[in-house]
């Protein structure tokens, strides 16, 4: 039975600062590296993730997809063997509180026309 391939990852946080590095298999999921950032997250940052859901993960210029595995993220060209690989982290609130915020900000607005007929 072959051995499986795995990589090291570090994730870069919107301020520079790092969680990781840490060993995870090819077959390990996005979502699972998902859940061990929100799991990680350092204390005392300004922008806390309150769910995978709200977490991005960024590769090579991508944004993985949940259920692609990390075999399937890595990018073939450029990768040196026993490097660490650099994933960015971004924290992006869900979509259903920031609808819900703008309709409480909007204010009915009344309706004004004019004509004038010279």
């Amino acid at each position: 039975m072959p051995e499986e391939e795995s990589v090291d990852i570090k994730f870069r946080l919107y301020d520079g600062s790092d969680i990781g590095p840490f060993h995870y298999s090819s077959s390990s999921t996005v979502d699972f590296l998902k859940q061990r950032v929100v799991s990680d997250w350092p204390k005392g940052k300004t922008v806390v993730p309150k769910g995978i859901n709200e977490v991005k993960l960024i590769s090579s210029g991508k944004i993985l997809e949940n259920n692609k595995t990390v075999g399937q993220c890595k990018t073939p060209f450029g990768e040196v063997t026993g490097g660490v690989t650099v994933m960015h982290v971004v924290v992006q609130p869900s979509l259903a509180k920031t609808k819900t915020e703008k309709k409480v900000d909007k204010a009915p607005k009344a309706v004004i026309c004019t004509c004038t007929i010279l």
